[in-house]
């Protein structure tokens, strides 16, 4: 059986190695589902992966791209009994989801319950659960702490404003665009603060003092250092990714006398390293979020997968106003 599907077959610029092409799937084996793809994200992982820069390399060539989607159940193997044609589903990371179809084993698959757009339940799997973990795993915070965040704007702070007003955590949002401080607030921000700005000055005006023991970097050089001036004695600062391309600058003072912690997070290590309990558990909260609508993650534009070459080239560039998401088999 062939399908449609995005292969590379070399490292490079994902404008130049992926291309649509029609593939053979495999035959399924009795502990097997065919899933049909729905919705699937471009994230940056993906590009880091296509461009070789991602930890995680493909297992053979041609490979086919995407770390995250969501789609329904069309067939299963003769031993699947849990899984049901008609079911909707998360595909397994890094199962690469941009194709109309593929073939994977059914273990790997979440159910996802009734109430969630298949658009939102494909975006569950990196970015809402990456900041469920950092605001979980790193520091006991209790309703009514703060925390604080660069790069606000992104899908992992988005997630993060929303999962932290949903557990009564207030949010430092620190942002490069002006034209974003409102929109961040309406979203459940308590303050939004511009990158450059004074923090110390604007962060005790918004907190009336109080402590700040958790900082979220994903920007790295001197952004992830004015997070780190602010944060409490003690204070936890957690790097999950460096869209700034610069190195953290760790000043020997905020070790010695603000005793402060470095640490890093990445989502990946997380689901290899996490019990099926522990997963379970992170998605039964995910999906109750989802279901009430507190976590929803903006969309600006949906492209079959013969439009791949417009979707990179938007991906690519600044000032979007939400995911682009591909469409394979909808």
């Amino acid at each position: 059986m062939k399908t449609k599907a995005i292969v590379y077959r070399a490292h490079g610029a994902p404008s130049s190695v992926a291309h649509l092409e029609e593939i053979e799937l495999p035959q399924l084996q009795p502990n097997q589902v065919r899933v049909r793809v729905l919705f699937a994200p471009i994230n940056p992982a993906d590009l880091n992966a296509i461009e070789g820069t991602y930890p995680i390399r493909p297992s053979s060539w041609p490979a086919v791209p995407g770390g995250e989607g969501a789609g329904i159940v069309e067939e299963a193997g003769s031993e699947v009994t849990a899984l049901e044609p008609g079911k909707l589903v998360l595909l397994p990371r890094a199962a690469g989801s941009w194709c109309e179809q593929t073939i994977v084993p059914a273990d790997s698959l979440v159910a996802v319950p009734r109430g969630i757009p298949p658009e939102q339940a494909a975006m569950l799997r990196v970015n809402p659960a990456t900041a469920l973990r950092m605001l979980l795993d790193f520091v006991d915070l209790q309703p009514g702490e703060w925390i604080i965040q660069n790069a606000a704007n992104s899908a992992v702070g988005r997630a993060v404003i929303q999962i932290a007003h949903a557990r009564g955590l207030k949010t430092l949002n620190v942002v490069r665009r002006p034209e974003l401080i409102n929109e961040l607030k309406s979203a459940g921000a308590d303050a939004v603060l511009l990158e450059g700005d004074t923090l110390d000055e604007n962060i005790q005006a918004a907190t009336g003092g109080a402590p700040v023991r958790l900082g979220l970097n994903s920007v790295g050089g001197e952004s992830a250092l004015r997070l780190a001036n602010v944060l409490a004695e003690g204070g936890t600062i957690v790097t999950f990714g460096a869209m700034g391309r610069q190195p953290l600058r760790i000043p020997n003072g905020l070790l010695i006398f603000n005793d402060l912690r470095w640490r890093g997070f990445w989502v990946s290590r997380w689901y290899e390293k996490a019990s099926a309990d522990a997963r379970s558990a992170m998605f039964g909260e995910l999906f109750a979020l989802a279901q009430r609508g507190v976590v929803r993650s903006p969309v600006e534009k949906i492209y079959p997968l013969e439009e791949i070459g417009a979707a990179l080239a938007r991906v690519q560039e600044g000032g979007r106003a939400g995911k682009i998401l591909l469409s394979p088999g909808k």
